[in-house]
């Protein structure tokens, strides 16, 4: 385990590393996850072993530091995640990112360019999404105030998400999967979408297959993304079909750079 002071009150990011050649591969969780959990069996699948890896987990998640006094917006994980990266000395990595993580990995590249030289998106958010009373996920949280969700409303979440997410979930400090719930579901201006577009890297989106066509997928097609389906798996593409994960991915880290540059 390795880790890193982030902020000016000195809170760590902590992440797990793996020895390799670079460029590093940066994998990044989702909401209420951990890096480690989601990622270490891709991790070393052997398609993708042989490379400098860093499992890390966001502020307020796994085993990082939890503080209450940070906001948890997407521009401030991004920034968070930056220092990090520039404290273990990675420059130009390649980031796996799901979900909220991919989020995050958009914003990264677009305000600290250099330290990302390609993009897997795994059924990340890339719009904002409407706050939705007894729904799963960031936009079940985001219902809440940050009082009700503290005062009981995460509870009520627990129940709703099940053992399988509860169980990396119930180590995201309350304050913080509340405030990263709010801010995904808000999203960024220019959305994320929108940065991804407009970014001049290497970029692929994995999604399941079942979910049927990604919506704006021609836009994102026509800009250079990749966008993937993937067979026999729900929005945890990685756990799910593994194998599949791994080859998809590694076809993305292995695509020549190429893409239509934006004006």
């Amino acid at each position: 385990m390795r880790n890193a002071v982030v902020t000016t009150e000195g809170d760590r990011i902590r992440w797990v590393e793996l020895p390799g050649q670079e460029p590093a591969r940066v994998y990044l969780h989702g909401l209420g996850a951990t890096s480690p959990a989601y990622f270490a069996e891709i991790a070393s699948h052997p398609l993708l072993t042989g490379h400098r890896s860093l499992l890390i987990d966001l502020l307020g998640h796994g085993i990082s530091d939890r503080p209450t006094d940070f906001d948890y917006t997407l521009e401030a994980h991004a920034d968070a995640l930056a220092n990090a990266l520039t404290a273990a000395g990675v420059t130009g990595a390649q980031l796996i990112a799901h979900s909220m993580g991919g989020s995050v990995a958009i914003v990264l590249a677009a305000r600290h360019p250099h330290l990302v030289s390609r993009l897997v998106l795994v059924d990340a958010n890339l719009d904002p999404i409407p706050p939705r009373p007894a729904a799963g996920g960031s936009s079940g949280i985001a219902n809440y105030s940050e009082q009700e969700f503290l005062d009981g409303g995460w509870q009520e979440v627990r129940d709703r998400v099940g053992p399988h997410w509860w169980s990396t979930m119930r180590l995201t400090g309350r304050e913080a999967l509340h405030r990263s719930a709010v801010h995904l579901t808000r999203g960024t201006v220019p959305t994320m979408r929108e940065l991804l577009l407009q970014l001049r890297i290497p970029r692929a989106y994995l999604l399941p297959e079942a979910d049927g066509p990604l919506p704006g997928a021609d836009a994102l097609a026509e800009a250079g993304v990749a966008v993937v389906p993937i067979p026999d798996c729900g929005h945890n593409i990685m756990l799910d079909n593994p194998e599949a994960f791994a080859r998809a991915t590694m076809a993305a880290l292995a695509a020549p750079e190429h893409g239509r540059q934006p004006a």
